[in-house]
């Protein structure tokens, strides 16, 4: 059995290389832009490879049995063609799973050509001070992280690529999680967690994904994973790109995308370039406490959800779920989820983008009555090269079970308050704003300093517990991640949009 500090070494290890590995050779991008160069001294417009403007055009940029570059004698795929798939979806359009997201809006990553296979990495680094004041709150340092690297490759007429994410959350906030007031969701040591936001798994995805078309402007994909996301939920917090600048995750997130680490999914889909229906068989228990290892993989429970980009600003979904046995500390009890999504995406100049997201979440437990329902808005701007703000808002109905007061509670002063009936909600929510400064960029990433404060909201019968209506929160931090890089010629909305157009 590897040791947590061998497998924390052996995998930032892994992520410097990926970066390292996925970074686009200077050679290339010198060769580019003097082939840039020399169209403008001639005075004729260059268009890039990968942009078809119109139905012949997109088949010949996205079949691979028409692509000159798979002829012999002919050069191979760039990146940029690679990022194209079938139909002519690009890949950038992908979140979470497979999740999709405005294509006006991207998330950073970094990619390059090795042979035949095209490799993409992403990833981000938080070092943080969290504190959480109030009768529940605690402080901590820690680290939250996520390193992620794609593989692509053409392969039977269709597409076809092998993924994996990977934290060591467990080693960098410990297997207990970093606190965040208001928040429950899974165990520790055979208790409910509260107040705290339990750390990701190690294994936060390893799964493989195969699009092919049927028509023109119609395919069907597969995704298989053991570990995974299944189609339920909306895009998950760290790939919305309302929400990736943004350490600590959403009240709702038990309401809303908590599904996006399962260990066994299998998904089924069709989708053309406007729309994606789907449906999942996958595992409905949440991780167990051994962050490390992969939980034992089942098929028990089942969603379906359908998403519709109408254009490249906007991304609209809406899923349903049974999950069998969700909470290890209460096997016998099944729960019904529905979300529904809107996303919303445009570009800020050259340089930076202005993501916005709406969702509710409901939950039907079978041992209780009713649905509980969860809301959130979430907006992030990219404001230029050095600049970004964010916030979040969410308003969740919380049993007394969830918050863990269904018993009598004892003070840090050895008060004893009495608990409520397990079953009793409370609506608690939360309002966030955030600032991040960029202190330096490297070839490949960026380095960042910034803060978030939370003001929190309780019902008058829970101040006594939580020593306040408004306890508050505070995260200040340094975050490392791969820079967007500016208007590229695989996002232009404007060409995307004539291409629909005349489509």
């Amino acid at each position: 059995m590897f040791s947590s500090r061998s497998i924390a070494s052996a995998f930032a290890l892994a992520l410097a290389l990926s970066f390292t590995i996925a970074e686009e050779p200077l050679a290339a991008q010198s060769a580019q832009s003097a082939s840039q160069d020399t169209a403008r001294k001639k005075g004729t417009m260059q268009m890039p490879m990968n942009m078809p403007m119109g139905k012949e055009a997109q088949k010949k940029a996205t079949t691979p049995k028409t692509t000159k570059a798979n002829m012999p004698g002919m050069q191979h795929h760039s990146a940029d063609d690679m990022m194209i798939g079938p139909v002519g979806v690009s890949m950038e359009r992908m979140g979470s799973g497979t999740t999709w997201i405005p294509d006006a809006v991207t998330l950073p990553s970094r990619r390059r050509m090795l042979g035949d296979w095209m490799i993409m990495a992403h990833g981000f680094i938080f070092a943080q001070y969290d504190k959480q004041s109030g009768e529940r709150g605690d402080d901590q340092f820690g680290s939250l992280n996520w390193g992620m690297l794609m593989a692509t490759h053409d392969f039977a007429g269709g597409r076809f690529q092998a993924r994996t994410m990977l934290s060591l959350d467990p080693l960098t906030v410990t297997e207990r999680g970093y606190p965040l007031l208001l928040q429950t969701g899974e165990s520790y040591g055979g208790q409910p967690l509260h107040d705290r936001q339990h750390p990701h798994d190690f294994w936060m995805e390893l799964g493989a994904l195969y699009q092919r078309e049927i028509t023109r402007t119609l395919a069907w994909s597969v995704y298989a994973a053991p570990s995974g996301e299944p189609a339920l939920g909306p895009v998950a917090f760290m790939h919305r790109p309302s929400a990736m600048d943004n350490p600590a995750a959403p009240l709702t997130h038990h309401w809303q995308d908590a599904t996006h680490v399962s260990f066994g999914v299998i998904t089924g889909g069709i989708y053309s370039r406007k729309w994606q229906l789907e449906t999942s068989v996958f595992n409905g228990r949440e991780p167990d406490d051994n962050r490390w290892n992969f939980d034992p993989i089942k098929l028990d429970s089942y969603s379906g959800r359908v998403t519709v980009n109408p254009n490249a600003h906007w991304s609209l979904a809406g899923g349903y779920g049974y999950l069998k046995s969700p909470e290890a500390l209460n096997p016998d009890e099944s729960m019904h989820r529905v979300t529904a999504s809107v996303l919303h995406g445009a570009r800020l100049g050259t340089d930076g983008q202005w993501a916005s997201t709406f969702i509710w979440g409901a939950n039907k437990h079978s041992t209780q009555p009713g649905w509980s329902n969860g809301f959130l808005a979430e907006s992030e701007a990219i404001l230029d090269k050095h600049n970004t703000l964010f916030g979040r808002t969410e308003i969740v109905q919380k049993s007394a079970g969830d918050l863990v007061i269904d018993n009598p509670v004892t003070l840090r002063n050895g008060a004893v308050l009495p608990g409520f009936p397990a079953s009793q909600r409370f609506n608690v929510g939360a309002l966030q704003l955030g600032y991040i400064r960029e202190l330096g960029r490297s070839h490949w990433a960026t380095i960042g300093l910034g803060a978030a404060g939370t003001l929190n909201f309780v019902p008058a019968a829970l101040e006594p517990y939580y020593g306040s209506r408004n306890p508050t929160g505070l995260f200040v931090f340094l975050r490392m991640r791969p820079f967007h890089t500016g208007r590229s010629s695989t996002r232009m909305d404007d060409m995307g949009e004539m291409q629909m157009k005349h489509d």
